[in-house]
């Protein structure tokens, strides 16, 4: 992922959060049979190696599980974007010298990936990754809700994958690169938008001077 340095996340903390909050990443490997990819809910024990390890499962008859990978594979996390007018700078009223781009953050993880099918570390991956996304819940659904020789027979179904994450490009594009005026005036538009990624975005955008 291109990163001019205005746009470089550097900050462990906001890498992780965007990873907790993207709710459904993408999982990228090249094969000889060309790239493969799947949407996939992952989550990052941050323990586990220096820059921390992904976790998550894909079904067992997706051939993305069972062709080797070549080199790195690439978890791909994609957080909140926008649209940005030029009309709403400052500069297009002194210069008319704009034009529109796109406000994004996202963060691209690349490992060396291990897929398993051991029933252990399956029911382990599973059931992290359900209690994550139950916590919010008044009533949180677990996995030994269900009757565990159901849950045994839906575990030969997946295949589970640890990607530890050898490095890491992070990148929050929230025009840092304009003027302040600038600035305000893209968080005041966002901000008055029907869209609510919109006024995600317009929260994140640095209205300081400097």
């Amino acid at each position: 992922m291109y990163t001019p340095p205005a746009f470089r996340d550097d900050e462990p903390t906001s890498i992780s959060a965007l990873i907790a909050q993207t709710r459904l990443a993408t999982l990228v490997t090249a094969t000889a049979e060309g790239l493969m990819g799947t949407p996939l809910p992952l989550f990052l024990d941050e323990a586990e190696g220096p820059h921390g390890t992904l976790y998550g499962h894909l079904a067992r008859a997706n051939r993305q599980a069972s062709v080797p990978a070549i080199g790195e594979a690439l978890a791909i996390f994609q957080g909140p974007d926008a649209y940005v007018t030029p009309s709403w700078y400052r500069t297009k009223q002194e210069t008319g010298k704009v034009v529109p781009t796109w406000n994004y953050a996202a963060v691209h993880a690349y490992g060396e990936i291990e897929f398993f099918d051991d029933e252990t570390r399956l029911h382990a991956v599973v059931s992290r990754l359900t209690d994550l996304h139950e916590s919010a819940r008044e009533t949180p659904w677990a996995v030994t809700d269900a009757p565990p020789a159901f849950v045994r027979s839906q575990l030969k179904g997946i295949s589970g994958f640890r990607l530890p994450i050898g490095r890491i490009d992070a990148k929050r594009k929230m025009s840092q690169n304009r003027s302040p005026e600038d600035r305000a005036g893209v968080a005041e538009g966002l901000g008055a938008s029907d869209l609510i990624s919109d006024r995600i975005v317009a929260g994140l955008i640095p209205t300081d001077p400097g």
